[in-house]
């Protein structure tokens, strides 16, 4: 049985038209059971059982439920709100009956949180017989909430939604055949690929469990290459508390990959392997976890290198990450942290509990390598008459890089196609945690560094799907599948293909940073993943089979492609001729000899002056051809795929970008519901209609092409679904723009595809032989396809777009080398015939060559050509013959061949110009002081060279003299034109020339001018020959005396041989013959091959003439390019080939030209039809003037115009915003339209008329399409100018403030003395101006500050744009309070002078409970920590508002700038960086928008600003309270910082630098700050925390400013915070200098009502009409003695319903002038502001800091038994001299130690000893205080906050020897182990966390500081084998004393004196107890006599009998003889 407990949800989201009605929908394995519905709640609780019977089956592992909640119809389908997957792996395996499911997020159908979140209980009853499931195949199962990132988060582990409840884990399905579908609906936000400023903050918190007996953790932390180490500590379960911050900076890319990997070593241990355990994340993982964000987690340790060796323990953590402007999550420590549930806070680990896969990389072979290396060795041969291989110059090999991984093949040398079929193995744990494979090919050096061929990366997110779940119609269905790819190429990119020995400038680019420009090669891969599967050989060959499995994706068929040049314009120089090359591949690349030569390349041309900017190739009815053939796998089912899925996306975006404009302009509902209508309905169609092409029988198929096309159509059909609904059910049309834009992000998604193996088209722009500028084009874009239209790409047989750009540009784009309208066709050479129904015009076919001649004495012939050929090609380096030419096969000859000039090489200097200026200067001379003459030479040019007399010179053919010959005046002149100068020998000619006849002067000149105009197209003439000074490119038609060389061009018509039309061009294959000599060899020949071959143009029999309007409006917010903080814009339009500029709009971000530049005769070849759906983009490029050097780019813009082929139908196209793009940024934006009329067949009186003119000759834009106006007043509010800074080293003093706004402009009055006063003297303005009705149209409004100087100066010295007017827009005739000025400024404005303000008289209050609460209190109390805040809260005392932002960004309180707004004033060049340009002041003050009457005799409307306060300055008292900063950037070596506050407001600095808190980030200052000021001047206030350093200077940590001025005038009173009660006395005594019932009648005279009415009682108030009463207030409220009077009691509660500032506590984040956008650490303060007119305010509150209590644990260590025996005595019994030795954690040196119970044989011993440990406690944070010195060096001791813990452990004690450790006990006093009252009670299933642990989770833990007094028995465990077993039990008394009960209750430590309470007798130990060296005589005792004593005795006998027996036998002899001799007988 399986038993779902559906307890409750909370937070459900309110639906548009209701609250919802949710029921809850359980699905299990096909079975769906339901809740109750609960009627309209948001926080359901539906307590339901929901049972599921097993059918007598078991449980298995990958089973899992899926809960549904959706909103109850009556009506219809029940509307879906969110789901759950939760996985029941922990209940099959037996580890658990029942499992809780808390707070599981639910998920909507893109898979994205939706903040609400399900609580359940799942219960399991396994059937009768059955044995749970073996967990071995995957650890942990968990809780799954869909991904709502998509698969980009199959690596990432932790979701985002997973903060709460259980840890989220990816999506596993390793079967590849499983249904699937993608949840990925938003892509993520991309970085801008550039370095960036990134801040890693990591907090290691404790550890547990870790392995190892008497350790002596450390923890290491390695980001980005840089290590931070925690300090030591003991025992297997420290407590660290440590920050470390990591500042980078660099690439977002490189970030990503980098590991953040956490160590933890023994530092007892001196051995290399002292590491216990290790964890690895990824940047990227964290990135994507909510806010960048992982908070006191649990990382599970392990040894990664070996995943079988189990746990190592556990480490807790925070990794916060940080980039520009992001705000760091502030982590709260949790009360239970110390009960904390290890597994349900378990961050998903990158270790053991990860399934092991392999990701195996097959690498095949590689194709069309370039040279790498030098020919010398190769030239070399050739020269002795060798052969020599130059294009297989390089020596390749195959690197692939993941997860810090390298991999490398063989190197096959001297190969350009490679074959190494190798297989490459890297083991990886499941999920990946990195996504990116690195793909290199090298080129192996003997000598040198290996170059890089080319890089290519494989995304892993792309070729995998984590699966989900998604409701589609009734089912749901799975995806899922592991990476997989290939067997498919991979093409490379990067620098251009040629080698040359000097260093290569683009090589970066084959690294992968930045495009590539060119094709590089390619390679063909295949990788595939396994789960569970151990890798043996990291790299091996590829078996046969496999590949021969891989042949048939190598097949390759023959692709064709033609590309016509329309128009090549917009060059910004002319230079050498230019030709265009495109390739595919090296198909094409006119440089490699490795491909056949083709007609790749477009004829030279020379650019034509367009006769106003840019230059053009003169292409006319001629336009280039080239021609490729290639060969290429077929993957067509793949892109037209993509190409389905990206038409789908770009009509979509089409009518979003409609929907968005009309939102924009404001358009009525109406119309808005009909284009939305249009935009659903189009969007389910084209869903609906296009289908994806199908896969079966497609050729090159693989596994990951069937798993994208699952995931493509569930995905379709999923949003088609969604459509539908979103028909059915909006209400709002706004709010559906972002389904639509998530929608387009999944389409463009799917349309990525990852198995793209075709290169893409590139197109080169060369001069000469040099390459200049590249476009890349997608295969896909210009492909044909059978399958449809659809299926075909946008531009197949279509005309586009391409600005070219320069390789690696380091400007972005600023300029453009050119812009081509080209048109390309790509197709399967079988069908190439589908060619002829795209292709335009005529196509045509010429042989060419050119004969070349010399002039040697003035005739012409061959014989003075050097290093020319008679013939050649148009280089002149190629040999050629007439007769050796043969046409191509399928092509014959058409005709013989004739000479004709080419004409794009034959251009003039006055090509494009339309008036020219001819001049000769007319010289005279004299001797001094006689008559003026002609000079020897009497007419010369500016430099002095003879020239023809006016008469003489004839007019060039096509040109007309506009006048006759007139004397140039405008120069240094006199006034008959004359120049005078004097000659100095030996020049014959004056250098210098002066205006002014002296005496001296011998020579003067005039200048004659005459204009030349353009009549008619001119027609050239002549023999057809070209001639040329030099042998070189440049050419003229007209020959000249000094011309030595000379050509003409020979051609000859080519047809093919069968009519086949437009696709017979694609044959054209080879070269058309080259003259080569016998005697060279066939390798000389490939060195030409590409240099002749046929030219393929394609001709346009008709030209049509159209009309362009371009209608420039305005632009706005461009960027500033000039000194003076503006610029002076102007734009070049371009269209096609002719280009106009607009007039130049002097100083000014904002300009409005309101011009038409009218194009006429525009020239366009091709039908108006295809020009009508596909239209040229008119093109805008805005420059600054400037008066001195180049104009300077702002930028470019593009804007397509409406083509009308029938101008009698007037069609008023529409102005619209464009963005202007700089460097690839946004740069500003322009209003403009453009319309394009076809002229032909049409009558003049039918094109529009001409708009009206303004100056000259400039057009304005006509009505209908200019912007519709109306009088607008706009109210200014000027109040004055803040910080302004030096101008031109001299101070702002007198400035005056210009507003400009639509034309109009006002001026205000002159500041006298800015010091004195900063305000403006007159405070309104009003500007009536016509501003358009549409919002879209409205210009900004420009502020300039002018300051006024002597001398008349009157310099710009700062400027501000204000771009919208929306939020100032507001009705003049409603009532609107936000006008008003606040009530403290009107008190202020109304104060007569001397102000009298009565205070009650306050009863002294007895302080008895003060010691129990104070501020610190209140501030737990608020923050919800009622622990710390002790009785506060029962007494009824205030709490107050803690932000956790600024008080500015509350929302509410609308930044506090509802009286004047602070604009920046900026000034000086915005420079290429991203730095914005610097901010010079600020200018406070406000707008106000309404339309007026167009009829001037009706009445005004009622003025806005009024009621406005004395604008003086004010003297004031502030008070600035800093309670405690957190996460502080770290400023010493050590990590830490020593910081102190400086606080700066105007001249007065405070600096609190002796009060500095050493070494921590996390400092509790608790300090008030009183200062004066005088405001406006002093408005800034500066709160600084700096870092206190003994010998150097001091560092800034970080700094925040508050706006004073803002906070005193803003209506919401946020001078001082209003408290809940009305308090006389006490910690919470009022504070303000105005009572609460002054206050409120204020704010009732501002309002403009009438005055509050109070009882005398002050038991109830009227105000507003509402009667208020005070025991509505203070119900059931605890009353104490600090309370008011009850009617300014009553009037702070009315006071508090209207919206003002409470009494709060703001958190403020810290900036860094080095780092502005990374937070430097966050204060928490408040600021209170008193102007002193006001009288004096309350008291200041006390908020110093709490001190710690001393206490005192005393420890009696009575006994110990069953310690381990770990010595052998020398008479061979087990023993232990057995000692306890205990501290506290973090008071190591006050380490204690009992005597030595000796020769323990029973492991028993008996101390009665008192260990006593002094410490400092915090009662209110449960934390000990501790501080000491890290080294003994340190000048400061370090604070630490540390949990109160006992360390106690059992040693043998060695004399000479270390001592042996024998066990250990850690009992946390907060959460004491209950002791057992006998030893035999005692056990390890007392340790929490042992195995058959009899403490439970939920068993109330017992604190030794509320019990006091504690006594029994605990175990001591050692590990042993890997296992922990009990080494001893230790009977103790635990006490905890308090520093005043210590002198009532005296005790000494050991047995010391005073030996009491209680009083120690020494221990009964046995007489075996002693130590052998220091007792001899015991020792004889109790060791060697009780031991040995029989054998002492026996060999005392034996002793005794040996001596009887020695004696009498040796007395024996004497005896007998004696008795034998009788002598004395």
């Amino acid at each position: 049985m399986l038993r779902v407990i559906v307890e409750s949800a909370s937070s459900i989201p309110k639906r548009s038209f209701g609250v919802p009605d949710p029921i809850a929908r359980v699905l299990f394995k096909g079975e769906k059971k339901k809740t109750k519905t609960i009627d309209n709640d948001l926080n359901p609780v539906w307590n339901e059982v929901l049972e599921f019977d097993l059918k007598g089956i078991a449980l298995d592992p990958s089973s899992h439920i899926d809960v549904v909640v959706k909103d109850y119809e009556t009506v219809g389908k029940d509307k879906f709100i969110g789901s759950a997957k939760i996985s029941l792996r922990d209940l099959a395996s037996g580890q658990a009956t029942s499992l809780p499911f808390k707070n599981v997020p639910l998920v909507n159908e893109k898979q994205q949180a939706i903040g609400a979140a399900i609580n359940l209980v799942v219960g399991y009853e396994p059937p009768a017989g059955t044995f749970p499931n073996s967990t071995n195949d995957q650890p942990d199962g968990e809780v799954s909430y869909g991904d709502p990132e998509g698969v980009e988060n199959t690596e990432k582990g932790l979701q985002p939604g997973s903060n709460q409840g259980e840890p989220a884990r990816p999506r596993q399905n390793p079967n590849p055949g499983q249904k699937t579908t993608r949840h990925s609906t938003k892509r993520r936000r991309a970085l801008a690929n550039k370095p960036q400023d990134f801040q890693i903050r990591v907090r290691v918190v404790e550890g547990r469990q870790l392995p190892g007996n008497n350790v002596r953790p450390v923890v290491k932390v390695n980001v980005c290459g840089e290590t931070h180490r925690t300090r030591i500590r003991r025992g297997n379960n420290p407590y660290f508390d440590e920050m470390f911050f990591y500042n980078v900076n660099m690439l977002p890319s490189e970030l990503f990959d980098e590991n953040i990997i956490f160590r933890v070593y023994d530092s007892h241990s001196l051995r290399a392997d002292s590491l216990m355990g290790e964890f690895k994340a990824y940047q990227h993982f964290i990135l994507f976890s909510p806010a960048h964000s992982v908070l006191r987690k649990w990382l599970l340790l392990s040894d990664l290198e070996d995943s079988s060796s189990g746990p190592k323990g556990y480490l807790k953590v925070s990794i916060i990450l940080a980039g520009n402007g992001d705000e760091p999550q502030t982590e709260r420590r949790e009360v239970n942290d110390e009960q904390d549930d290890i597994e349900s806070n378990l961050l998903v680990p990158a270790g053991v509990t990860l399934r092991s896969a392999s990701i195996s990389l097959k690498v095949y072979r590689a194709e069309d390598m370039p040279q790498m290396d030098d020919a010398f060795i190769q030239t070399v041969k050739q020269v002795f008459g060798k052969d020599g291989d130059k294009k297989n110059l390089v020596d390749p090999f195959f690197e692939m890089s993941y997860s810090g991984k390298k991999l490398g093949t063989k190197i096959v040398e001297k190969n350009a196609n490679p074959e190494w079929n190798q297989v490459m193995n890297i083991q990886a744990k499941f999920p990946f945690m990195s996504e990116c494979i690195k793909l290199t090919v090298f080129d192996w050096d003997r000598l040198t560094k290996n170059d890089v061929i080319g890089t290519a990366f494989l995304n892993l997110s792309k070729i995998a799907s984590s699966g989900g779940e998604i409701e589609v119609s009734t089912a749901e269905s799975e995806v899922g599948f592991l990476p997989a790819f290939g067997p498919c190429y991979i093409n490379l990119y990067g620098s251009p293909r040629e080698f040359s020995g000097l260093p290569d400038p683009y090589d970066e680019l084959n690294t992968g940073k930045g495009e590539g420009v060119a094709y590089r090669g390619r390679v063909l891969v295949e990788l595939s993943s396994k789960l569970d599967e151990k890798v043996d050989k990291r790299v091996e060959d590829i078996s046969s089979d496999d590949i021969l499995l891989a042949q048939k994706y190598q097949r390759k068929r023959k692709y064709s492609l033609c590309a016509v040049f329309h128009s090549a314009c917009m060059l910004q120089e002319p230079g050498e001729p230019i030709q265009f090359e495109v390739s595919i591949g090296n198909y094409g690349n006119k440089l490699d000899t490795t491909c056949k030569p083709l007609a790749s390349t477009t004829q030279f041309s020379y650019g034509v002056f367009d006769g106003n900017h840019y230059y053009y190739l003169p292409w006319a009815d001629t336009k280039p051809v080239v021609i490729l053939t290639s060969f290429w796998e077929d993957i067509n089912h793949r892109l037209d795929s993509v190409n389905v899925l990206l038409l789908i996306a770009e009509r979509l975006e089409d009518n979003l970008t409609s929907l968005k404009t009309a939102i924009l302009a404001k358009e009525p509902e109406s119309r808005l519901v009909e284009i939305w209508l249009k935009l659903v309905n189009h969007t389910i169609e084209d869903l609906s209609s296009f289908k994806l092409p199908v896969m079966e029988g497609q050729a090159n198929l693989t596994a990951l092409d069937l798993q994208i096309k699952k995931l493509r159509d569930a995905s379709v059909a999923s949003i088609r679904q969604m459509a539908q609904r979103m028909r059915q059910e909006a209400t709002d049309v706004k709010a559906t723009v972002s389904e639509f834009e998530d929608w387009l992000e999944r389409l463009k998604q799917l349309a990525e595809e990852p198995q793209n193996s075709f290169p893409d088209v590139i197109i080169w722009m060369m001069r000469g032989e040099r390459r200049v500028a590249y476009a890349r084009v997608p295969a896909n874009r210009i492909l044909y396809s059978t399958m449809g239209e659809e299926a075909c790409g946008k531009f197949c047989g279509r005309t586009q777009t391409i600005f070219m750009q320069y390789p690696m540009d380091k400007d972005k784009g600023v300029k453009i080398p050119v812009q081509l309208r080209v048109n390309m066709w790509l197709g399967l050479s079988a069908h190439e015939k589908k060619f002829n129904s795209f292709a335009e015009g005529t196509f045509s076919v010429f042989a060419e060559m050119y004969e070349n001649q010399a002039k040697v004495i003035r005739n012409w012939g061959t014989t003075g050509l050097v290093g020319r050929h008679k013939f050649s090609d148009v280089t002149g380096k190629v040999k050629l013959k007439q007769e050796r030419f043969m046409p191509p096969r399928d092509w014959d000859w058409e005709g013989d061949w004739f000479f004709e000039p080419e004409r794009c090489l034959l251009t003039e200097a006055d090509a494009g110009h339309t008036e020219f200026t001819d001049e000769v200067f007319q010289n005279e001379t004299r001797f001094p002081g006689g008559e003026w003459a002609p000079a020897s030479e009497p007419y010369t040019d500016v430099n002095g060279e003879q020239a023809q007399s006016p008469g003489e010179m004839d007019c060039p053919p096509g040109w007309i003299w506009e006048d006759e010959w007139s004397y140039d005046v405008n120069r240094a002149v006199d006034e008959k034109g004359w120049e005078y100068g004097v000659t100095i020998p030996p020049e014959d000619k004056p250098k210098s020339w002066g205006a002014a006849e002296k005496m001296y002067h011998v020579h003067r000149r005039k200048r004659l001018v005459r204009k030349l105009l353009l009549a008619a197209e001119r027609r050239t003439s002549g023999d057809d020959w070209e001639y040329s000074s030099l042998i070189g490119w440049k050419f003229h038609r007209k020959e000249r005396s000094s011309d030595m060389f000379r050509r003409r061009r020979w051609r000859r018509k080519m047809a093919p041989s069968d009519r086949m039309g437009a696709s017979a061009i694609f044959r054209l294959e080879g070269a058309l013959g080259v003259d080569v000599d016998e005697k060279a060899s066939k390798a000389d020949a490939t060195k030409l091959f590409g240099a002749n071959t046929p030219n393929v143009s394609c001709n346009f029999s008709r030209c049509y003439r159209y009309h362009l309007r371009v209608y420039v409006y305005q632009a706005k917010t461009l960027c500033a390019m000039d000194k003076d903080s503006f610029s002076d814009p102007y734009v070049h339009v371009s269209f096609l080939n002719v280009s106009k500029t607009t007039e130049v709009v002097r100083s000014t971000l904002n300009p409005t030209w309101d011009q038409t530049l009218i194009f006429e005769d525009v020239e366009v070849y091709g039908d108006p039809k295809t020009i009508a759906r596909n239209p040229p983009d008119v093109v805008m490029e805005l420059y600054d003037s400037d008066q001195v050097g180049r104009d300077e780019a702002l930028g470019r813009c593009t804007c397509p115009p409406i083509v009308n082929l029938n101008p009698a139908v007037a069609i008023n196209p529409k102005l619209l915003w464009y963005p202007v793009t700089k460097k690839g940024r946004d740069a500003g934006q322009m209003l403009v339209a453009a319309e394009l009329l076809l002229k032909d067949g049409v009558k003049e009186g039918d094109l529009p008329l001409l708009p009206p003119v303004k100056g000259d000759s400039l057009f304005m834009v006509p009505q209908g399409i200019r912007p519709v106006v109306q009088l607008t007043a706009i109210e200014v509010l000027t109040w004055g100018l803040r910080n302004m800074k030096t101008y031109q080293l001299a101070s702002v003093s007198s400035p005056s403030l210009v507003v400009e706004c639509g034309g109009e402009v006002v001026h205000t009055a002159v500041i006298k003395n800015f010091k004195k006063n900063p305000n403006f003297p007159g405070s309104v303005l009003l500007l009536k101006v016509l501003l358009p009705k549409q919002e879209m149209y409205t210009p900004p409004i420009i502020l300039k500050v002018v300051d006024h100087r002597p001398f008349g100066r009157k310099p710009v010295v700062g400027q501000c744009t204000i771009d919208s007017l929306e939020e100032f827009r507001c009705d003049p005739y409603l009532n609107n309070n936000e006008m008003v000025m606040s009530a403290k400024m009107a008190m202020i404005s109304s104060a007569p002078g001397d102000v009298v303000i009565t205070i009650e008289d306050r009863p002294i209050v007895r302080a008895e409970q003060e010691d129990t609460v104070d501020w610190w209190s209140k501030f737990y109390a608020s923050i919800g920590e009622k622990e710390k805040c002790g009785p506060y809260l029962q007494k009824g005392y205030d709490t107050l508002q803690v932000y956790d932002c600024e008080l500015e960004d509350v929302p509410e309180f609308c930044g506090l700038t509802d009286f004047c707004r602070t604009f920046k004033l900026q000034r000086g060049k915005m420079e290429d960086e991203d730095e914005d340009p610097s901010v010079v002041g600020e200018f406070k003050g406000s707008f106000r928008v309404y339309p007026l009457y167009e009829d001037p005799g009706m009445a005004a409307p009622p003025r806005q600003f009024r009621e406005l306060p004395e604008s003086g300055p004010q003297e004031c008292l502030v008070r600035i309270y800093v309670v405690r900063c957190s996460d502080l950037q770290p400023k010493d070596n050590n990590g830490l910082c020593d910081p102190y506050i400086k606080i700066n407001l105007g001249r007065r600095t405070v600096d609190d630098r002796e009060n500095y808190k050493p070494n921590t980030l996390n400092p509790e200052f608790g300090r008030t700050f009183e200062m004066s000021c005088f405001l406006p001047h002093d408005k800034d206030l500066k709160i600084a925390v700096y870092d206190f350093d003994l010998l150097s200077r001091d560092e800034k940590v970080g700094e925040t400013i508050i706006d004073l001025e803002n906070r005193l005038l803003s209506r919401f009173s946020s001078y001082c915070g209003l408290p809940q009660t009305y308090c006389i006395s006490g910690s919470n005594q009022w504070r303000d200098q105005l009572k609460p019932s002054q206050i409120l009648q204020n704010l009732a005279r501002l309002r403009g009502i009438p005055p509050p009415g109070l009882q005398m009682d002050g038991s109830s108030l009227s105000f507003e009409g509402k009667q208020y009463s005070l025991m509505d207030f203070e119900a059931n409220k605890v009353e104490h003695q600090h309370l008011g009077p009850p009617k300014e009691r009553l009037a702070l509660h009315v006071l508090r319903n209207q919206g003002l500032v409470p009494e709060h506590v703001e958190t403020r984040t810290l900036y860094s002038s080095f780092r502005p956008t990374l937070s430097q650490g966050k204060i928490q303060m408040w600021v209170d502001i008193f102007p002193k007119s006001l009288g004096v305010p309350g008291p200041p509150s006390d908020i110093e800091p709490r001190k710690a209590k001393r206490y005192h644990l005393r420890t009696i260590i009575w006994n110990t038994t069953d310690v381990i025996l770990d010595e052998t005595s020398i008479t061979g019994e087990n023993m232990s001299d057995i000692y306890v030795k205990g501290w506290m954690p973090g008071m190591e040196e006050d380490k204690q130690k009992t005597d030595v119970h000796y020769r323990s044989l029973d492991g028993d011993g008996n101390f009665n000893w008192r260990f006593i440990f002094g410490f400092d406690y915090l009662p209110a944070e449960q934390l000990c205080l501790v501080s000491k010195k890290n080294r003994f060096w340190n000048l400061d001791k370090t604070e630490f906050r540390i949990p109160p813990k006992l360390n106690i452990q059992i040693w043998d004690n060695d004399k000479f020897s270390l001592d042996d450790y024998l066990g250990t006990v850690e009992l946390d006093l907060l959460h004491l182990i209950p002791p057992a009252k006998s030893p035999e009670k005692c056990s390890m299933k007392m340790i929490p966390g042992m195995e058959g642990s009899s403490l439970s989770k939920t068993s109330k833990a017992t604190s030794l500081f509320a019990q006091k007094s504690v006594r029994g028995w605990w175990p001591c465990l050692i590990e042993q084998d890997g296992k922990h077993v009990i080494g001893g039990k230790v009977e103790m008394t635990l006490e905890i004393v308090e520093e005043k009960e210590v002198e009532e209750k005296p005790a000494g430590k050991g047995r010391d004196e005073p030996n009491m309470n209680p009083r120690l007798e020494s221990p009964n130990r046995p007489d075996t107890s002693f130590f052998w060296f220091t007792n001899p005589c015991k020792t004889m005792k109790f060791i060697v006599w009780r031991r040995f004593k029989w054998i002492f005795i026996i060999s005392i006998i034996l002793i005794l009998v040996i001596l009887f027996l020695a004696i009498m036998l040796y007395s024996l002899p004497n005896y007998i003889s004696m008795k034998i001799v009788k002598p004395f007988s």
